[in-house]
Formats: structure tokens, C-alpha cells, sequence
């Protein structure tokens, strides 16, 4: 019998990059998802192929898998936690509180097994599988809660895989760059943690998890509210504009410094990871529109994320305010798109209550403080 995978998120991402690595890893996988087109077809066919965003184009298939919806289907979704090895997710921080209920019923069923499973958030924010857990538990009858003291592990883990926007014939293919990365810090039982190809275990996480964040997001959303504010299209595009990689350089030159001084990186590699990294967004096939990549500006400028969080921490670290990063601030204060839900509440609480309230309101930032009036003043100066 095949061992099992539940991988929650069937969209680009979870079929492209997690689901595709557990099918290689020898994994029948049972995607959870919403989408009922995206349920039915992967029934349907039981299988999918992946392509790589490179020149050769190269293609891969993925079969053995089965998919289920994980709202109108929640007993057989929890049967099927009930028999897994490991757990995985790709639906976003927002939605990954959700998920809570179903996993909790899943255990339940486990609980006078003694077989272990591993439940990894791959998400892109700061201690996902940590989050979940805590939903998770507090569900949980007590003698489920003993066997998952014992039994199950939720480390949090770093990932890292551009998917570009994009169609295709068959509504199961998906195009994701070559490189990838996924980190996950070391389980309790760690002799019993699924061994994957392509999946690390690392005994601190926290430096790659903050590494990827701090040059990959912070250094595409750059990228993205600068060529929106030029009337750049595309993110290829928009780093190839000398303006908008000086600003992008700039912003990751201080992100850097402060990784280098917190984690002991090395320089050089760090900028080698840094040039990777600005060399991915040129990539031609996996240019995205910067209004895709620039959408959610609340939740990219929340205290948390991937522009506060680390000019805040170069702040403490350098005594210094990080400029290139108060700009960067600045620039998705004035994203002006239309089509996005968080863009047009951002506008409308800056139009109805002011800058600077709106500045504290989303960001956490303090009035007054050195870091609050420079992303003040880099908004007017912005234009």
C-alpha cells in the first residue's frame, strides 16, 4: 500500500512544487481544495504535468493522485488524515486557520494508533506549522491531545518557488521556475520525519526562513510597487528599468546587512544569494504582471511581513533608519490598483482618515518615530 500525503491547496503551487515533490518522494497524494473544477479534473485525469520555466521547457508527469473538497467532503478528507504520513499546506496565511477543524477531526481518528505524522505549513510567512498547531490543539479531546504529544510533529518551514501567472489548455498544468528551495527545521521525532528529496531539515530555521522573506518577497514587492509607479508592466520588465533595480539593490543591501549581522552570512555569499535572486526576476519565463505581485498591500506592509519586520529590526541593529526601505514602504502606500480589494481600502483610509493615521493603522509604526517620518516624507517625495 502506497503511504499517504494530504497536501491542503491545489493551486500552482501546491500542485507545481510540494504535491509534485511527495508524488517523486513515492507518495499517493490527496489534494484538499475548494475549487471544484480544480477537484474534479485532477479525479478525473490522475494526473497533471509540470513544466519548468526555463528555455528547454522540460515536462514532467505526475500521476497517483486523487483530490477531495475540503468543505463539502470533510469526513472523507479526515479519513484520509487518518491514514497519512505527513501533512502539507499551500493556501496562504489567511485561509491556513481554517484548516484547523478538519485536521483536528483527522486526529481524532488516530488516536489509538501509534503511527506518526508530520504536519508541515509551507507557507509564506514567519512560523506557519507553529500557527496551526496552535488552532489545532484546542480542538482536540484530551486523549487525542496525548497522542499527538506523542505522536505528531508541526515544524515550520521555508519555501520558495516563483509560480508566474498563466493559462494552459488543461486547467491541471502548471509552470514553475527550476529553482526551489524548502527548508524545514528538525521535528521531535526526527527518526520517524518523512524523508523527501529536494526537502531539508536544518537545526535553526529561522535564518532561511528570514533570508527568503527578507530578499525574495521583500525584493519582488519592491520590484512590483516601483515598475507599478513607471507604468511597468512586467516584473522582467520592471528589474531591468536601471531606476527600479538601484531602488531594489538598495532595499536588499540593507535587508542584507541586517541578515549578515544577525545570522553570521558570510558577505560574499550573501551577495552571490542576492544576485540569484535579482537574476530569477529577470527571468523571461516566469515574468509576472506587478500588479499581481504587488496585490494584498496591506497584509505586505502589516508589522509582521516582509518590509516592517526587517526595517524595524535595521533600525535596532544599526541605530540608523533603513532608507531604501522607507521608500520601499512609501511606494506600496501609493498602490493605486483598481482591481485589488486591500489596494482600494489602503487608498480609501488614507483619503478618509489621512497618511500618517493610515501609516499607524497598517503598518504598526509609531508617530514621531524616526522610521514613521521618513516613510512619511518618502511618500511626498514620491511621485
Amino acid at each position: 500500500m502506497s503511504k499517504i500525503a494530504v497536501h491542503f491547496g491545489a493551486g500552482n503551487i501546491g500542485r507545481g512544487f510540494i504535491g509534485w515533490l511527495l508524488v517523486k518522494a513515492g507518495y499517493q497524494v490527496i489534494f484538499a481544495d475548494v475549487n471544484d473544477e480544480v477537484v474534479n479534473a485532477i479525479n478525473q485525469q490522475g494526473k497533471y504535468e509540470v513544466i519548468l520555466a526555463n528555455e528547454a521547457q522540460e515536462r514532467f508527469l505526475v500521476e497517483g493522485i486523487q483530490a477531495v473538497n475540503s468543505v463539502t467532503e470533510a469526513e472523507k478528507l479526515a479519513e484520509w488524515i487518518s491514514q497519512a504520513e505527513i501533512i502539507t499546506t499551500a493556501v496562504g496565511p489567511t485561509i491556513l486557520p481554517r484548516l484547523a477543524n478538519t485536521i483536528a477531526q483527522g486526529l481524532e481518528l488516530r488516536k489509538e494508533s501509534e503511527h506518526y505524522l508530520t504536519i508541515i505549513a509551507c507557507e509564506n510567512m514567519i512560523g506557519g506549522s507553529e500557527i496551526l498547531e496552535a488552532e489545532v490543539l484546542p480542538l482536540l479531546t484530551e486523549e487525542a491531545k496525548i497522542y499527538a504529544d506523542k505522536f505528531v510533529d508541526f515544524p515550520n518551514s521555508a519555501v520558495d518557488r516563483i509560480v508566474p501567472n498563466q493559462n494552459h489548455q488543461d486547467p491541471l498544468t502548471v509552470t514553475v521556475e527550476p529553482f526551489f528551495e524548502w527548508v524545514v527545521e528538525e521535528p521531535e521525532n526526527k527518526k520517524n520525519a518523512p524523508q523527501i528529496a529536494g526537502l531539508n531539515y536544518v537545526p535553526d530555521l529561522t535564518p532561511y526562513i528570514e533570508r527568503k522573506l527578507f530578499t525574495v518577497n521583500t525584493g519582488h514587492a519592491v520590484t512590483a510597487y516601483f515598475g507599478y509607479m513607471k507604468d511597468i508592466e512586467s516584473i522582467e520588465d520592471a528589474i531591468l528599468n536601471e531606476k527600479v533595480l538601484f531602488i531594489v539593490r538598495s532595499a536588499l543591501e540593507e535587508t542584507g546587512a541586517l541578515l549578515e549581522k544577525k545570522f553570521q552570512f558570510s558577505h560574499k555569499e550573501h551577495q552571490e544569494y542576492i544576485d540569484k535572486i535579482i537574476d530569477r526576476f529577470k527571468n523571461p519565463y516566469i515574468s509576472d504582471y506587478v500588479t499581481r505581485v504587488g496585490r494584498s498591500p496591506i497584509r505586505k506592509i502589516g508589522e509582521n511581513d516582509r518590509f516592517i519586520q526587517p526595517a524595524r529590526q535595521f533600525a535596532e541593529a544599526f541605530n540608523e533608519t533603513p532608507k531604501a526601505l522607507a521608500v520601499a514602504i512609501a511606494a506600496a502606500l501609493k498602490f493605486k490598483e483598481p482591481t485589488d480589494e486591500e489596494a482600494c481600502a489602503l487608498q480609501k483610509a488614507i483619503e478618509e482618515k489621512g497618511l500618517d493615521v493610515a501609516i499607524e493603522q497598517y503598518t504598526g509604526l509609531k508617530p514621531y518615530t524616526k522610521l514613521f517620518e521618513k516613510v512619511r516624507n518618502s511618500y511626498y517625495e514620491l511621485v
